[in-house]
């Protein structure tokens, strides 16, 4: 017997929902904070005059399209998930291999550094060389301007509004 389209339709509403509860516990959740509103020209434009030299001289939006080779493993919202890299939301001033609930490779375990530009400048440059052993597959960002950019993006971004 073929169930009516009334029943089939009832029986996929409830699977739906069925799905989309997977992963939800059954406890009282933290709400996430949502992520920020997106800075306005004249806001991007005061806060990069406001970075210290020489990314006070960066380029807001090539920092935001040289991010979109590291969003695969990272995240830097309030709050945002650790992924294959940990979440970078308020990573400068943060000491290296202090990210809670990250899983980081003993190198980084044992660096002894806080983050600031010029020690991201490094990284960002060649993370093997910087930091042998470290467990960041990415081979770098070569070009000056892009890490420059890119770092004063991550500076805004990555900061309590």
């Amino acid at each position: 017997m073929t169930p009516s389209p009334t029943v089939r339709i009832a029986t996929l509403a409830l699977l739906a929902l069925a799905v989309a509860a997977c992963g939800e516990s059954s406890g009282t959740a933290t709400p996430k904070a949502p992520p920020p509103a997106p800075l306005t020209p004249e806001q991007i434009g005061v806060a990069i005059a406001a970075l210290p030299t020489p990314y006070n001289d960066a380029d807001y939006e090539n920092g935001r399209r040289a991010f979109a080779r590291c969003r695969a493993c990272h995240t830097v919202t309030p709050g945002g998930p650790n992924m294959t890299g940990p979440n970078l939301y308020g990573v400068f001033g943060r000491a290296a291999g202090r990210h809670e609930g990250y899983n980081y490779s003993k190198a980084l375990l044992a660096a002894d550094f806080t983050w600031d530009g010029e020690q991201l400048d490094q990284w960002l440059a060649n993370p093997r060389t910087f930091l042998p052993g470290n467990k960041m597959s990415f081979a770098g960002v070569p070009d000056d301007q892009d890490r420059r950019d890119l770092i004063a993006w991550l500076k805004i971004e990555t900061s309590p509004r």
